[in-house]
């Protein structure tokens, strides 16, 4: 990951994208490049009175084009292939890397942009409104929204789905490789010993201040989210002092080559990296894939509609048409990430889709996953990620 003073950009059509991008660019640069971008750009911002305002969708004649700029290779072809031939327009698909980049974009254009549908993380939403980058649903355009389960609607970031329905959300865990390590670790403190122990010098964590600080306090079953100097100072010295001596890497995506090549014993992975890894691997049994407790993360990118869209119509058919059922399945089997739906789990199960549980989750798990939440403790956060970096000399 480069840091975030020299951010990655990736700005270019599906078709331009590689494969590996489709497992890459969805969360690769997400928290240090909004935390010190993104959300510093929202911060400083105010509503500009001189952006042009999106044409509200009535549910008229569809337009013959849509604009899409959402992460990289998260959406299925299928799905975009059938809406035009069964809708008309031609989906025109762009990529970004982080939030920042999307926000850098938004705020730029000024409501100009050209795009009509974005793909926010939850956590930016309510910013990205009162900035005036996003433009409110016609709900009457979304009767698909009805296959949604309800436990994915409604968050924090946007009561009543004004702004944004849930197109996929995941989780950060770990994988051990059980050759190497044999006894059986569940918590996020049995992480960070079996760090220090069997597995260091070959254990990786994220290259991501939010999921690295966040194990912290996860572990502690104490706010991830807080504030308190004390409790930072507290994180800092552990992470920085006690953990980073045993740290071998810093990589988001395991699933990509450290599990497949065994590389490294002890690895925090996202669900759907970490699911990518066993699928690739040639020895799966190998590997054991932990959601720990007491706490982890939920994270939720959503569908959106930027302010300014030349295309409502268009880009509230497209969201609707997403919502099917048929294709809430298409774009689950591509992605590998929960999208949302009412009841998919045994439909993925009997529809022969490889390790659903690691897509979807009991209540009880699902009650340990808390969200992020941006206040102005992320500086600190960012700072201890790389002082834990530099301390690591990774």
């Amino acid at each position: 990951m480069t840091e975030s003073s020299n951010p990655l950009r990736i700005l270019a059509p599906q078709e331009a994208v590689p494969t590996i991008a489709r497992e890459i660019s969805r969360r690769r640069f997400l928290s240090v490049a909004a935390i010190t971008g993104g959300a510093a750009v929202l911060a400083a911002c105010s509503p500009s009175g001189d952006s042009t305002p999106s044409t509200q969708a009535t549910g008229g004649e569809l337009e013959s084009s849509l604009s899409v700029y959402t992460w990289g290779d998260y959406d299925s072809p299928d799905v975009i292939a059938s809406f035009t031939a069964n809708l008309g327009p031609t989906v025109t698909l762009d990529s970004y890397s982080s939030n920042e980049e999307l926000i850098a974009k938004l705020i730029a254009a000024k409501g100009t942009s050209g795009y009509d549908i974005v793909v926010p993380t939850g956590v930016f939403i309510p910013q990205m409104i009162e900035n005036g980058l996003l433009t409110k649903f016609n709900k009457d355009l979304l009767p698909n929204i009805s296959n949604m389960d309800p436990a994915y609607l409604g968050r924090a970031w946007d009561p009543n789905n004004d702004y944004s329905i849930c197109k996929a959300w995941g989780t950060t865990g770990f994988v051990y490789d059980k050759n190497i390590i044999t006894r059986e670790l569940t918590t996020w403190g049995d992480f960070f010993d079996a760090a220090q122990n069997e597995a260091s010098g070959k254990t990786a964590m994220s290259d991501d201040p939010a999921g690295v600080v966040g194990a912290y306090f996860w572990a502690n079953d104490t706010d991830w989210n807080t504030e308190d100097p004390e409790q930072l100072e507290a994180c800092r010295e552990y992470l920085v002092n006690t953990i980073a001596p045993h740290i071998s890497a810093f990589d988001s995506y395991p699933g990509t080559n450290a599990i497949p090549q065994g590389t490294q014993a002890l690895m925090q992975a996202w669900n759907g990296d970490a699911r990518l890894g066993l699928m690739e691997s040639s020895e799966p049994d190998r590997w054991q894939w932990v959601l720990p407790g007491p706490i982890t993360e939920l994270w939720m990118d959503n569908w959106a509609i930027a302010e300014g869209a030349p295309n409502p119509e268009a880009a509230h058919a497209f969201i609707n048409d997403s919502m099917t059922p048929e294709n809430l399945f298409l774009n689950l089997d591509y992605i590998g990430y929960n999208v949302g739906g009412k009841d998919m789990e045994q439909e993925a199960i009997d529809g022969g889709i490889e390790l659903t549980d690691f897509i979807f989750f009991s209540d009880e798990q699902l009650a340990t996953m808390k969200e992020q939440v941006l206040n102005d403790s992320q500086t600190v956060r960012v700072e201890i990620w790389n002082e834990m970096k530099a301390a690591a000399g990774a």
